[in-house]
């Protein structure tokens, strides 16, 4: 038997202890991702706030290993969801013409 640590034949599989708790991907952060872009497409306002409060909550609980492993960073789920607010509420504060429906730009 060799006694050179770089043996090829000494390699072992790397094995976690039980008592270690893995980390999974952020299911939350993707979800929350998911809701932002339905608000954008169906401009839903009441759908808005609680994605922003998801959003919100992401960005609060990340793990650095997860945005290092490829996941998707909590500033961007809260970014879209800001976004998304703004662009829900945004047809609010058009002025229209109540007779016709049309926008008035005087």
């Amino acid at each position: 038997m060799s006694t050179d640590a770089r043996d090829a034949t000494r390699e072992t599989k790397l094995t976690l202890p039980k008592t270690w708790h893995a980390e999974s991907a952020d299911t939350v952060g993707s979800m929350g991702m998911f809701l932002a872009g339905l608000v954008l497409v169906s401009r839903n306002r009441y759908l808005a706030w609680p994605v922003v409060l998801l959003a919100i909550s992401s960005c609060m609980n990340q793990h650095p290993i997860r945005t290092k492993e490829g996941g998707s960073t909590p500033w961007t789920a809260l970014m879209t969801a800001t976004f998304a607010l703004l662009v829900s509420h945004a047809a609010m504060f058009t002025f229209t013409d109540p007779m016709t429906g049309a926008i008035k730009f005087s």
